[in-house]
């Protein structure tokens, strides 16, 4: 990761509630990462563990989907080496004002040629299962991006709009902006949407509040993008919540006597005073 970040980058993720960031992964990696997204999809996941959410298999699912899968680092250490980094766990913090960052998931995300959008929303809406419920978010373009090929798109300045609840389908909806614009109006504004158009290697960070989905790929090349959702290290599980967004699944990880989340499933990837889960290491290097 050669990004640096910069007083104008946080004024501008303060403004917009997203800001670009060139060069978080080196070109060498993306080789690699492409064969990690090829053995996932085709249900090769070589530290035998299954991601938590797997939402398209090569052969089973329906090809004109979007294909996502749920803590791809769990399954392929590949994955890990990137969405466990000490960088972008402290690069986050210093956005968000946070004194530790941990993992909350990862999203390994490949829409092909011809695949259909992904429904606009704001992530903090699916979190009420934890406390604080917030996230910020790094998105990592793993080919050339283009709005033609269907990148994420941001809403300017919707991170200063009143959370809403989570509503509309993510995968193909028929409007996927709608949502978004519902929003919009509610909060008396015109959307102003932002394409992000990056190199290989690039990508984004953006507020939880903020915004966001992607058209169609309506060019001839994928668009493969890796993405890490954090959370503050602090956090606690809400058990009276574990209904709510998308904490049916990840529930299943609280401990028997208290709410703290295992950094086992929930590894703290930097925190201010220098500790970082010693598991991790252990686990990259077996």
């Amino acid at each position: 990761m050669t990004f640096q970040l910069s007083a104008n980058h946080k004024a501008s993720f303060e403004d917009d509630g997203f800001v670009i960031a060139d060069q978080l992964i080196d070109s060498a990696s993306l080789p690699v990462l492409h064969r990690a997204f090829d053995d996932l999809f085709s249900g090769k996941f070589e530290t035998g563990v299954r991601p938590d959410e797997v939402n398209w298999q090569q052969g089973e699912s329906d090809p004109s989907l979007s294909r996502q899968i749920c803590n791809g680092w769990k399954a392929n250490r590949e994955i890990a080496r990137v969405v466990l980094s000490a960088q972008l766990g402290e690069t986050i913090a210093s956005l968000a004002g946070w004194s530790g960052v941990r993992i909350m998931i990862d999203n390994v995300i490949w829409k092909a040629p011809g695949t259909k959008s992904l429904g606009f929303h704001q992530d903090n809406a699916y979190l009420s299962w934890f406390d604080p419920g917030e996230i910020m978010t790094c998105w990592i373009a793993l080919d050339d991006t283009t709005a033609e090929g269907g990148t994420i798109e941001f809403a300017r300045g919707s991170h200063r709009w009143q959370l809403g609840e989570p509503t509309g389908e993510f995968h193909a909806p028929v409007d996927y902006r709608k949502p978004m614009q519902d929003a919009a109006y509610q909060a008396g504004v015109n959307a102003d949407i932002h394409f992000v158009e990056v190199a290989a290697g690039s990508g984004s960070f953006h507020h939880g509040g903020t915004w966001h989905g992607s058209g169609a790929n309506h060019s001839a090349n994928p668009r493969r993008s890796l993405v890490l959702h954090a959370m503050p290290s602090e956090v606690e599980y809400v058990p009276e919540n574990f209904h709510q967004g998308i904490g049916p699944i990840y529930s299943r990880y609280k401990r028997l006597g208290d709410n703290q989340l295992d950094e086992n499933y929930f590894p703290i990837l930097w925190r201010e005073d220098n500790y970082r889960t010693p598991q991790i290491d252990t686990y990259l290097n077996t």
